[in-house]
């Protein structure tokens, strides 16, 4: 194995690692977006694999992919094909004033906003892409749930998988970095074919529900939905038909806002 970020470098590994197969979470996405009445034009913001931007595709709408990963996106377009698979960084982006009506961003992707001025460049292009009444449509950890819980950082957690006759362990700790308000995660990876250990560090930003719907704010959005679930990610996950909840006490955070017309 290499360095990089093995996940991101090998799209199909990524998918092999977290299977998708119902494509819940765009089902998720699509049922938010018709409860809303969404407009077909929609911008899946941190894309990945493709996976989520093709069934949406597939449905009827017109989809623009983004993603910061090279590898990832040309893996969307070999293996996902329909959408239009753009290169953008999430901080800041300008793919059009208006041109869509509803941005998805899901799976934390809002999380690599590290930074209040990062998350400001965030919300800035988003309502610079969206048409007056638009739609932003995002899913990730809760930052409130590590208030006084630490049974996610207590100990590792273990995943194993096979794939193309690999067998992959991963190793994952997770530590709260207070004064960053950033949630640290450090994952090891071992192969049984002879490849030495790879240690890989990321981080997602730890927000809480008032501070995202201040920020919302802020920004000329306001907050149809947020609430812990259920969704994509939940235990147990979200079910065709399922309303939104109204606490904000679990470890997902799921909101829906639109985009002030005036």
């Amino acid at each position: 194995m290499t360095g990089g970020n093995l996940l991101t470098d090998h799209p199909a590994l990524y998918e092999a690692r977290f299977p998708d197969p119902d494509r819940l979470a765009a089902r998720w996405t699509e049922d938010c977006l018709r409860r809303h009445g969404a407009g077909p034009r929609l911008l899946d913001l941190g894309c990945g694999t493709g996976r989520d931007a093709a069934h949406l595709h597939s449905g009827g709408r017109t989809v623009t992919g983004a993603d910061l990963s090279e590898a990832m996106l040309a893996h969307a377009r070999d293996t996902h094909p329909g959408p239009e698979y753009l290169r953008a960084d999430l901080h800041g982006f300008d793919l059009g004033r208006a041109g869509f009506d509803a941005v998805v961003c899901l799976d934390s992707s809002l999380l690599y906003c590290h930074t209040n001025d990062q998350l400001d460049g965030f919300l800035a292009s988003c309502r610079r892409a969206l048409a007056p009444g638009g739609l932003l449509v995002a899913e990730m950890r809760n930052g409130a749930y590590f208030l006084g819980r630490t049974d996610l950082l207590d100990s590792p957690r273990v995943n194993a998988f096979t794939w193309r006759g690999v067998a992959y362990r991963s190793t994952t700790t997770l530590t709260v970095d207070r004064t960053a308000q950033l949630l640290r995660r450090t994952r090891v990876w071992t192969t049984d074919d002879g490849s030495a250990p790879v240690e890989q560090r990321s981080a997602w930003r730890l927000l809480f529900p008032q501070e995202l719907r201040h920020f919302l704010a802020a920004h000329g959005f306001e907050v149809l939905e947020l609430h812990d679930g259920p969704g994509p990610r939940t235990e147990p996950p979200w079910r065709q038909g399922e309303l939104p909840g109204t606490a904000t006490d679990a470890d997902r955070l799921h909101v829906v806002a639109r985009r002030h017309t005036h």
